[in-house]
């Protein structure tokens, strides 16, 4: 069936010249709608634009990213820690940089003594204490090092040292007057730190509990093994939070402050014993000394 007369538009297109001219018959309809498809299609437009757009930025902001990527990596590699910087070095600057370690480790040595304590094997796996050691690759020599101070943090860790309560001491080790009898002295195996009733009481070192409750006149009572034949009692407690044969890590809450057993107050009592020997606990509280 042919369209209506009324339904066919017809376009005239002149050429620059004017000499030739050609015509279209479009259906009307079409005209019509020429305003929807130009919208349509400069929606289209619009979002492609609008993507690259994000894209675009997108792109820019991981630019600047990596710069600042970039620039923290430059800044991290001119702050190298020595060791790192060593190890780019001659042989000779290792050596000295092993040795200064070395040095370090004497001194902890030294004040591990002082504290009555065993002090620790230093072997020269890279400095002068050992000729065949020295021969090493910088980054063995490093390595062993690396495991020593391991080894050494450990050991550290399993020895009792600090507070096991921040607070002021109300009574010292060695002999004083018996708090039940001013006519008598006794022997004070401990130091005493005042407190409150149910104030948090600490290990002082990594260890196992060997004991765990009532000890005649330290009442409420907690013993910890650590290494180097060392232990630690904490008596008078008003609560115990630990069991026998419990792996503790030193800082962790084992019980409360307490006055039970032969206590005339509320206070922690804390001994550090060695081979089975009360030594002055005041020793420990610090590798200044």
């Amino acid at each position: 069936m042919r369209p209506k007369t009324s339904d066919i538009s017809t376009v005239v297109i002149i050429n620059k010249n004017q000499q030739h001219t050609k015509s279209l018959q479009i259906k009307t309809k079409h005209l019509n709608r020429l305003k929807h498809y130009a919208w349509s299609i400069a929606a289209v437009v619009a979002v492609l634009g609008g993507l690259v757009f994000y894209l675009h930025q997108k792109s820019a902001a991981q630019e600047a990213e990596n710069q600042k990527l970039q620039a923290q990596i430059a800044k991290l590699k001119g702050t190298m820690p020595v060791v790192v910087k060593a190890q780019e070095n001659t042989q000779g600057n290792a050596q000295s940089y092993i040795q200064s370690i070395e040095v370090k480790l004497k001194t902890i040595n030294e004040y591990l003594r002082r504290r009555g304590l065993k002090g620790f094997a230093i072997k020269g796996t890279g400095g002068s204490g050992n000729n065949e050691a020295a021969k090493l690759p910088d980054t063995e020599a490093y390595s062993l090092y690396d495991d020593y101070l391991k080894h050494l943090t450990s050991t550290i860790a399993f020895t009792p040292m600090g507070y096991p309560r921040i607070s002021s001491f109300t009574s010292f080790f060695g002999y004083r007057s018996d708090p039940f009898n001013s006519e008598h002295a006794e022997f004070h195996p401990g130091i005493d730190f005042q407190g409150h009733r149910g104030d948090e009481v600490k290990c002082t070192a990594s260890g196992k509990v060997v004991f765990a409750g009532w000890a005649g006149g330290y009442g409420n009572c907690i013993r910890i093994k650590h290494i180097n034949n060392l232990e630690t009692l904490y008596g008078h407690l008003s609560k115990i939070e630990v069991k026998v044969g419990q792996e503790v890590t030193v800082g962790d809450n084992i019980g409360k402050v307490g006055s039970t057993g032969h206590s005339t107050g509320t206070h922690l009592h804390y001994e550090v014993r060695k081979n089975g020997k009360p030594v002055n606990p005041v020793n420990f509280l610090t590798l200044n000394k």
